[in-house]
C-alpha cells in the first residue's frame, strides 16, 4: 500500500476532525497531494490539493474557509484538517498522490493522481 489515509471518525455537526495520509511514495516532495471524497450515490469529488512545497493549496468551494491542507515532507505526511463540519461533508475520503516533478505545483487535473488511498470514513451528524 503506498497511500494509508486515517483520522475519520464520528463527529457532530460543528465540529472537528483531523485526517492523516502517510505516502511511501518516492520523491514525495515532487508529488501534489490532494484529497478527494465520495459521498454516498454521488461522484467522486476533489476537496483540496497541495503542492510539494506547500507554498501553493487549493480547495473546492464547499470546503474553502473550513478545511487546511498542509503537509509534512520530512515524514511524507499529508493532513487535512476540517473544522465546522456540516453533514453534507459525510462521506469516505482519499488521499491521492500526482507525480509532477516540481515542488511548485499546487493543483493537478484528477487523471494526473495516479497513486490512491484506501480511503477513511468520516460522519457527521446533525
Amino acid at each position: 500500500v503506498q497511500l494509508q489515509a486515517s483520522g475519520g471518525g464520528l463527529v457532530q455537526a460543528g465540529g472537528s476532525l483531523r485526517l492523516s495520509c502517510a505516502a511511501s511514495v518516492q520523491s514525495f516532495s515532487k508529488h501534489t497531494m490532494a484529497w478527494f471524497r465520495r459521498a454516498p450515490g454521488k461522484e467522486r469529488e476533489f476537496v483540496a490539493s497541495i503542492s510539494g512545497n506547500g507554498e501553493s493549496t487549493y480547495y473546492a468551494d464547499s470546503v474553502k474557509g473550513r478545511f487546511t491542507i498542509s503537509r509534512d515532507n520530512a515524514r511524507n505526511l499529508v493532513y487535512l484538517q476540517m473544522g465546522s463540519l456540516k453533514p453534507d461533508d459525510t462521506a469516505v475520503y482519499f488521499c491521492a498522490a500526482a507525480f509532477v516533478g516540481s515542488y511548485r505545483v499546487g493543483y493537478a487535473s484528477e487523471y494526473q493522481f495516479t497513486k490512491w488511498g484506501q480511503g477513511t470514513q468520516v460522519t457527521v451528524s446533525s
